[in-house]
């Protein structure tokens, strides 16, 4: 618990700091805290402070930054949020518009958030069991090998190859479709499964047939990962803005800056902390060591879920140094989740 005062020097000093990138002195906090007390008097109590652990004195200069546990404290109890400028409200709106295709919304969602913020935006990618099947095609390659094309209802197209038990001919291929198109279009890809097992083992004579052919190529063509695990980290979050961190100035050492990029390129671990924050509502805030992932300290992670009507699809956020404008970036990334879910919803 800090008094009054020593809540007011910390909001000044961490909101100097996020502004000036220095370590911050108790002369500049005389002249800005807006608090009737001396020098001295500031001096005692950001002593107690970095004894709390919520700031530290750099060895080359007698001022104070602030500490992960600081920041912490900042973001949960001092900072005053302001509400994101309607013109900006209006560019994520504009450029993140209904019927674009889920890949290219993410994409731009991504782009925007990191031109928006100056660090990186990231997106994960929804499963595509969120989203129902609208329509599906089959085309024989070879023996045994057959192409499915799939089309869903935000408009995402996926080529699957099928390694099926026997040879299917363009006929056989054409009648299963049609099936499935007939029966199944608009429902989400498990739901298909499960109706397909059932349907089959309350068939008869010739239906028994179709249904057969229908739940071998479904299992395949409409099949997801059932822990909701990504195979491939590359197809399930999408990242822009890396290089932006170049000239960060909190970011200057070389060696860490090339972690940071390798946990970019293997998105694995940063996938799943986004995957962790999808059932809680509202944004939520990493700072440094918090995140689990030592690429990440000194860094924080700002995100919030984006949602088609109730159902939770991914999360989005950025990437930044823990030197951030927090009233700005948290505001951004929940007008951005909102946005996106919209679009997604309405496409």
């Amino acid at each position: 618990m800090l008094d009054p005062r020593a809540r007011q020097l910390l909001r000044t000093l961490i909101s100097r700091h996020i502004r000036d990138g220095a370590p911050v002195g108790s002369q500049t906090l005389a002249r800005h805290a807006g608090l009737d007390v001396s020098p001295a008097t500031i001096r005692n109590i950001l002593a107690d402070l970095e004894e709390a652990g919520l700031l530290s004195s750099p060895h080359t200069s007698a001022g104070r930054v602030p500490t992960a546990q600081g920041y912490r404290v900042f973001v949960d109890s001092l900072l005053q949020p302001r509400p994101l400028p309607e013109a900006e409200v209006a560019r994520l709106r504009q450029e993140l518009p209904a019927g674009s295709g889920t890949r290219a919304l993410l994409g731009n969602a991504s782009e925007l958030l990191s031109a928006m913020s100056r660090f990186v935006g990231v997106v994960s990618v929804p499963r595509r069991g969120h989203f129902a099947f609208r329509h599906i095609d089959f085309v024989p390659l070879e023996p045994g090998r057959v192409l499915a094309i799939l089309v869903f209802a935000d408009n995402d197209v996926q080529n699957r190859v099928l390694q099926t038990r026997r040879a299917y001919d363009a006929g056989e291929l054409e009648q299963v479709a049609n099936y499935l198109n007939h029966h199944f279009a608009g429902r989400p890809l498990a739901e298909i499964r499960v109706a397909l097992v059932a349907e089959l083992k309350a068939a008869r004579d010739e239906m028994e047939t179709l249904l057969s052919r229908s739940v071998e190529l479904a299992e395949q063509a409409l099949a997801e990962d059932e822990d909701g695990a990504v195979a491939d980290p590359a197809e399930g979050m999408v990242l822009a803005g890396q290089t932006r961190l170049i000239g960060v100035q909190d970011l200057a050492d070389l060696e860490r800056l090339r972690e940071l990029f390798e946990a970019f390129a293997r998105k694995r671990e940063i996938l799943q902390l986004l995957e962790r924050t999808m059932a809680a509502p509202g944004v939520r805030i990493f700072i440094g060591e918090e995140t689990g992932l030592a690429p990440l300290e000194g860094m924080s992670l700002v995100t919030a879920p984006y949602a088609a009507g109730d159902r939770p699809l991914g999360v989005l956020g950025v990437i930044g140094p823990s030197r951030m404008a927090y009233d700005r970036v948290i505001p951004m990334v929940q007008a951005a989740a909102d946005v996106l879910g919209a679009a997604l919803d309405r496409g």
